[in-house]
């Protein structure tokens, strides 16, 4: 055992021994006092114990609520072994195996007069020293530091695989359909009935999609743990872990007017810049935007109840089974013998649907924990039950989409086992920590997977909220550049652009692709020739142009290099001037100061017909697109010549394929900088706009390089 843990052990001993002595745990053992002698000496006083008043104050500790007085009534008067973990210490001292016992479930139900709150030993004890991991009841161990204690109680008792697990246990093949009651092996009926996900189950918001608290639906993804920023993201960082209020003057370093805990319902981190509940308000607190979606959601299950089920539905939160029924659709419990009568007219679409609505109200601070991971479980149920959801947003801006694959392609290797670390050749761009990590030791070193970025990857916590400066940023050419230019000593200048270049400038290049092609016959197959990725939106690459040789340059032609737009004013040229830095998209109505509209793809600069189509009024894109489509026709007829035809698919790796399905091995190195050139335009989506006229020159080059009649097309 390390110091610090027999320090805590010694302390823990001590506080233990305090509640004995505050309890009577001890007999006075002093001598009968005879006269004549001197008058005793005062007992020593017994040692405070800390964060007593604290504790006292707390929920924990109101020993009258309902929490640990439900089974007062029962028949025999004890807290089962299936809610003691957490409705008793004992039993959660039991569930530990600090008394002897297995650890990892409860052994015996606890007398309903010991349910005496969630006292200090519950938590101080030799096993809690330890712990280091909770298990969910999805089967999902997360490892983590002290606050596991707290997340083996706020965890719920349900998840999607329970959820799943009852469907399975149905045999439901139609999700529509209304479940009737099955034989259990006794012969006696069981009906298909609701999941609850129980209170206060904030630990599956806030490590969401990892450890599936919610009903998550098949084929979409879900944002992983809610990481906020660092010393934050945790229990014990946004709670006391004695009266566990909310340390809300912490949260009022960073977020403006806030000073109530009822203020927190406003924030809304400036990230957030979707419309997730559609009402047209994108200001409001995410607090609101997920009310909108409750709200929504509950209209969405009441109409389907009604219509697909039969039976209205009615919810109430304060009555078990929370769900019921309203045959005559006046909005209120049907009522039989005096009390109202449960919903039972479950299909499996309604139960995932009413899952998560529950689970969306049973965290009171949701909207905290993990508010994107439940805009996600509400926009999905809604759509699953034929809600429109046209108008509702449920994924953040890319840079904060922690539910998609530039974040989450990490979190498991090739064997299903979690990992959720980004390998070091990664984690520049997609890890929260990367970027910083890179700037400040100049390599590449994994890093722990993140939920999209955070404040941190670009501003300087050092010198908040500065932004990091970058004087220049190298290329996979092995050029350096800088959106600042150079002074008059030649040095490069800092400037905003630099830090997003850093990472949209693609993998590879010229001198890349030639170096893996150097000495082969240019028309000859060769297995050993591997296809080149340029990797995602390297708009960098193609803002710099011939600068950085981002793309094929083919050897005895000229390319154009930065694109310097709106040059006369030098405005417009660089990433922040085109883009929202947080909602990235492209400043429309910002076009509109020169071009007659606010749609890029309909402008253009030139009445030349670069591709020949005869068509000088369509956008710069339209050229693009036709040359872009000629290119690809003319890789299929040469490859069929050099060893079956090619095909392409954006979503699948390695993105080349033959007749058969499989991965395209028949390359020749002309062959392989022409799809290198076709993948590096479909790559940059705004490559119309981030370099028009250098993309044109590749292109056209790159058909004729392949032997196309190019004779129509002007090249720049």
């Amino acid at each position: 055992m390390n110091l610090k843990k027999m320090l805590i052990l010694i302390g823990v001993l001590i506080i233990v021994s305090a509640v004995l002595a505050a309890c009577g745990g001890g007999a006075a053992t002093t001598e009968p006092v005879t006269e004549g002698t001197e008058a005793p000496v005062a007992a020593a006083p017994q040692p405070e114990m800390p964060y007593l008043a604290e504790w006292q104050g707390s929920g924990h500790a109101d020993v009258a609520s309902e929490p640990f007085r439900h089974w007062d009534a029962e028949d025999p008067a004890e807290v089962p072994t299936s809610c003691a973990k957490c409705h008793s210490a004992d039993g959660y001292q039991d569930f530990l195996g600090v008394d002897g016992s297995e650890a990892g479930k409860v052994d015996a139900a606890v007398a309903a007069a010991d349910a005496q709150g969630v006292t200090c030993v519950a938590c101080h004890n030799a096993g809690t020293i330890s712990k280091t991991t909770v298990k969910f009841p999805s089967g999902i161990e997360i490892t983590a530091g002290d606050d596991v204690r707290c997340m083996e109680c706020h965890q719920g008792r349900e998840s999607k695989v329970s959820v799943d697990a009852q469907i399975e246990r149905f045999a439901i093949t139609d999700d529509d359909a209304v479940v009737a009651p099955i034989k259990d092996d006794q012969g006696n009926d069981v009906r298909f009935g609701f999941r609850n996900v129980h209170y206060y189950a904030a630990a599956a918001t806030l490590y969401g999609g990892q450890v599936q608290g919610g009903y998550q639906y098949e084929g979409l993804v879900y944002d992983s743990k809610n990481d906020h920023v660092e010393g934050y993201d945790s229990c014990t960082g946004c709670h006391n872990p004695h009266t566990l209020e909310i340390k809300v003057e912490q949260c009022a370093l960073c977020h403006e007017d806030v000073s109530t805990v009822e203020d927190l319902k406003n924030v809304r981190m400036v990230s957030s810049v979707k419309d997730y509940d559609g009402d047209g308000d994108v200001t409001e607190g995410m607090f609101y935007e997920i009310e909108g979606l409750q709200a929504a959601l509950y209209a969405e299950i009441q109409k389907y109840a009604s219509s697909k089920a039969g039976v209205g539905i009615v919810y109430d939160s304060a009555a078990y089974p929370y769900w019921f029924a309203d045959a005559d659709g006046d909005g209120a419990a049907d009522q039989a013998d005096g009390r109202a009568v449960g919903y039972t007219t479950w299909t499996a679409r309604l139960l995932k649907a009413a899952y998560n609505y529950q689970v969306s109200l049973k965290d009171p601070g949701a909207f905290a924990h993990g508010n994107k991971y439940i805009v996600q479980l509400l926009h999905d149920s809604i759509a699953d039950l034929g809600g429109d959801v046209n108008n509702m947003a449920r994924d953040d801006a890319g840079h904060f989409a922690g539910n998609t694959e530039a974040f989450r392609h990490w979190d498991f290797d090739d064997e299903g086992n979690p990992v959720y670390e980004v390998e070091a050749a990664c984690s520049k761009c997609h890890s929260a920590s990367g970027l910083p990590q890179f700037l400040e030791h100049g390599a590449n070193l994994p890093n722990e997977a993140s939920n999209g970025f955070a404040c941190s990857t670009c501003h300087n916590e050092a010198a908040w909220p500065e932004r990091y400066a970058v004087a220049s940023v190298t290329f996979p050419s092995g050029t350096a550049v800088s959106f600042g230019g150079k002074d008059a000593d030649g040095n490069f200048v800092a400037d905003e652009g630099n830090m997003c270049i850093l990472c949209h400038q693609g993998r590879s290049s010229t001198p890349t692709v030639n170096k893996a092609l150097a000495g082969k016959d240019l028309d000859t197959p060769d297995a050993k020739i591997r296809f080149s990725n340029i990797h995602y939106f390297a708009a960098g690459a193609t803002i710099f142009g011939a600068d950085v040789q981002g793309a094929y340059m083919y050897e005895g032609k000229e390319y154009v290099g930065q694109n310097m737009h709106a040059s006369d004013d030098g405005k417009m040229n660089k990433c922040q001037d085109c883009h929202d830095v947080h909602a990235l998209e492209p400043k429309v109505e910002t076009c509109q100061t020169c071009h007659d509209t606010t749609d890029p793809t309909a402008i253009r600069e030139s009445d030349v017909d670069y591709d020949g189509d005869g068509d000088v009024t369509e956008g710069i894109k339209g050229e693009i697109d036709t040359l872009t489509e000629a290119l690809y026709a003319r890789m299929q007829v040469y490859s069929e010549g050099a060893g079956g035809v090619i095909s392409y698919d954006a979503y699948a790796y390695p993105y080349f394929f033959n007749a058969e399905g499989k991965g395209y091995a028949a390359w020749t190195p002309r062959l392989l900088k022409a799809a290198f050139n076709y993948q590096y335009v479909l790559k940059d989506p705004g490559a119309y706009t981030h370099n028009p006229k250098f993309v044109i020159q590749f292109l056209i080059d790159s058909i004729a390089d392949l032997g196309g009649d190019v004779s129509a097309y002007t090249r720049p």
